[in-house]
């Protein structure tokens, strides 16, 4: 699933390519995703100028006035900035069309991905978001706040840094590499780790994030950009997917474990 960094990629692509055009028809090639497609968003977008592309956590915020239109890519979703003759292609769920001849394509090839259309004043009540936590690349995630979220948890540190409650974004991939940065075992109990510490966990985490974010992301399975490259950040990882290689940085060899249904990866020598 596209982490943080994916999402902001496609978020920087998108601005530059959709904010200011104007909407002249929308159409749904399919019922709906892994919820039905918002019933007004057919009528209330065409005329309406693309004013801002965002992010909070993992979803893109399109601003159209008196309305938000939220959208969240799954697993597997993807946009296209297409001329607007070009016909639709297997998967191909949502397409929006500008009055300068471009169209904005979704496609969805597991189709786990959702959009929603909320008024601009409340869209961050709805459940979708009213949960999250602060955004890690922002001022509310620091060592004080970690340490108030950890202490007296016997949970998994990894398992932690995973909750979309405590801090958004932070998936699978960018989670195991902030704790090898980190120098950090995935299976300490978060109460268990001093505020110095979560301190270098901080700093890594952002760290680890802006450097995917410039790379591109990572390209796993189905992840592209929105222009169709990969990300490049998957050749920078240091202990995701790298079972039985060895450490960069010391005589360890890479281990895997299973955390909450999903694999960890880390260096028994480095993270402790």
């Amino acid at each position: 699933m596209p982490e943080l960094p994916e999402v902001e990629v496609v978020r920087r692509g998108l601005g530059s390519l959709v904010e200011a055009r104007r909407v002249v028809r929308v159409e749904y090639l399919s019922p709906g995703l892994r919820y039905p497609f918002p019933a007004d968003m057919v009528e209330y977008l065409p005329g309406r100028v693309c004013e801002y592309v965002r992010r909070r956590a993992k979803y893109l915020l399109f601003g159209f006035g008196e309305r938000v239109m939220t959208w969240h890519l799954g697993m597997t979703g993807q946009f296209h900035l297409l001329p607007a003759d070009t016909a639709p292609v297997r998967h191909e769920h949502v397409r929006i069309d500008f009055e300068d001849g471009q169209s904005l394509r979704y496609r969805d090839a597991r189709r786990f991905g959702y959009v929603g259309l909320f008024p601009a004043r409340t869209w961050h009540q709805h459940r979708w978001f009213s949960g999250l936590g602060p955004e890690p690349l922002e001022p509310g995630f620091d060592a004080e706040y970690l340490r108030s979220r950890c202490v007296g948890r016997h949970a998994p540190i990894k398992n932690v840094l995973m909750d979309a409650r405590i801090v958004v974004g932070v998936g699978n991939i960018y989670a195991a590499e902030s704790l090898y940065r980190a120098g950090i075992h995935p299976a300490r109990a978060a109460g268990r780790i001093s505020q110095p510490r979560l301190a270098l966990l901080v700093d890594a985490v952002r760290r680890v994030l802006q450097e995917a974010i410039e790379a591109g992301g990572s390209s796993i399975s189905d992840f592209v950009r929105v222009d169709g490259r990969p990300g490049y950040f998957a050749h920078a990882f240091h202990v995701y997917g790298r079972t039985g290689e060895r450490c960069g940085q010391c005589d360890g060899t890479i281990r895997r474990i299973v955390q909450a249904g999903r694999s960890s990866f880390y260096c028994p020598g480095c993270q402790r």
